[in-house]
């Protein structure tokens, strides 16, 4: 009853109501894009294609991360990731470009010439990415006879070119999401693409369980309530914080501070992962690297390489990921939470921790305590991200339903579903609290 009375409350506000409207329309298009096949391929043909990617794997991971775009030899084929790919190459960048800080320390102005900057990289690695996917094309699967007018030049060029729109147009999207819509739209854009596989992919363990008499309906309890705990656990990775108390002194009414300390206590959140899922993001874009290099070459040694870090369940795999993950997790949380500047924000606002003198040593505390949490932290995104190796080889669960008990496909779940909760949250709060607030002046006036 009490849910049903907060989805009334969410209709009646007006706003909130045409903002989650404008995101279900907008993400309507990008799933009925998401279907439509490249000019020039039939796609009736591309049902041998598409079952290479029901099994998991890295071309699995990839059709995930695209919503079945990538196994449909869509117009949304490359997704959105050639974004996130630029987004993180920009982000990176403006450690070591003098030129990027400075915008960055622009504001407003400064942010928009970095999304701009963002935008045509995008462009640039949609360029390479495009004829790449169209190359591997017959490789992976799509017989000739689906290419209706042949492999000509001409169709390479055309499809490169709505390959490219159509990854600009998905950008687009989720940028019209978050200005008109609710929650960060490219991450729902890739949420809604992983959550479109999930069904098929239960249904298909479904039908092994059971159907193949496989362990039965007791298996898939056994698998759901596994689930479920994984999503707590990821949900606890998500929001937990370390709080470090802060002092803040009193202002008399004549501006100064008073000398004793009954001023107003508040806390610092320090998140216990502050990296959130860039980390696996980082491991994966990587962990890409050493089987496209060997492949390269036709030495047993090489083949031995592309064999092992081909397979996204194998020991040597998720050892090598897990282990830079943890690394990544360090390094991005360094470049992302500036304790100097907390430190120093700190002690303009006039605020200190108890026992701790403002300035340096504050600083050198915040530091130690980030330290401090990160090593369980990054143990702890580091066993989710490997979990569905452990779901595969110890429960014999299906790939493609493994790719949900953990890793990148669940964490951005939990992470987008729990943004985006507490925007339409906070609307609900915003309009609960002005009543308050009225209430509140109401008594004092009355008192």
């Amino acid at each position: 009853m009490k849910f049903i009375e907060t989805l009334k409350n969410v209709w009646k506000i007006e706003e909130l109501r045409n903002r989650i409207l404008v995101t279900l329309g907008l993400l309507l298009v990008y799933r009925f894009g998401a279907q439509v096949v490249l000019p020039g391929i039939d796609a009736a043909k591309l049902s041998e294609f598409a079952g290479k990617f029901d099994d998991g794997g890295i071309g699995g991971l990839l059709n995930a991360f695209t919503g079945g775009a990538f196994a449909n030899a869509s117009v949304f084929a490359l997704g959105i990731m050639p974004y996130i790919s630029a987004s993180i190459v920009v982000q990176l960048m403006q450690i070591a470009v003098p030129y990027l800080q400075k915008l960055q320390k622009e504001g407003e102005s400064g942010r928009k010439k970095i999304n701009q900057i963002t935008r045509w990289l995008t462009i640039g690695i949609c360029l390479v990415q495009a004829p790449s996917y169209l190359a591997g094309l017959p490789a992976l699967g799509v017989p000739p006879e689906a290419y209706i007018l042949g492999q000509t030049p001409m169709f390479y060029i055309s499809s490169v070119i709505i390959l490219v729109t159509g990854c600009i147009f998905a950008m687009w999207l989720g940028e019209k999401i978050t200005d008109k819509g609710i929650g960060n739209g490219i991450s729902i854009l890739i949420m809604v693409g992983i959550i479109a596989r999930l069904p098929q992919s239960f249904t298909q363990e479904f039908a092994s369980r059971v159907l193949e008499s496989n362990g039965g309906l007791i298996m898939i309890l056994i698998e759901l309530v596994i689930w479920f705990i994984i999503i707590l656990a990821s949900v606890m990775l998500v929001m937990a914080v370390r709080k470090i108390p802060v002092q803040y002194a009193r202002r008399t009414a004549s501006g100064g501070y008073e000398k004793n300390i009954f001023g107003a206590r508040q806390f610092i959140p320090l998140k216990l992962n502050a990296s959130g899922v860039m980390p696996i993001i980082f491991a994966q874009a990587i962990m890409f690297v050493p089987s496209a290099v060997a492949s390269l070459s036709e030495s047993d040694f090489a083949q031995s390489i592309q064999a092992n870090f081909s397979d996204i369940f194998g020991l040597w795999y998720n050892v090598v990921f897990a282990g830079l993950i943890i690394i990544f997790t360090y390094f991005y949380t360094a470049i992302t939470v500036p304790t100097n500047k907390m430190a120093d924000d700190l002690k303009r606002s006039g605020g200190f921790i108890p026992g701790i003198k403002p300035g340096t040593d504050t600083a050198e505390l915040l530091d130690k305590i980030m330290s401090q949490i990160t090593l369980p932290g990054s143990l702890f995104l580091a066993f989710i991200a490997i979990f569905p190796a452990f779901a595969v080889k110890l429960f014999g669960i299906q790939q493609g339903w493994a790719l949900f008990y953990g890793g990148t496909s669940l964490l951005i779940m939990v992470g987008v579903a729990i943004d985006t909760m507490q925007q339409i949250n906070s609307y609900l709060l915003n309009r609960h609290y002005d009543g308050l607030m009225k209430s509140g002046k109401n008594r004092k006036q009355v008192a």
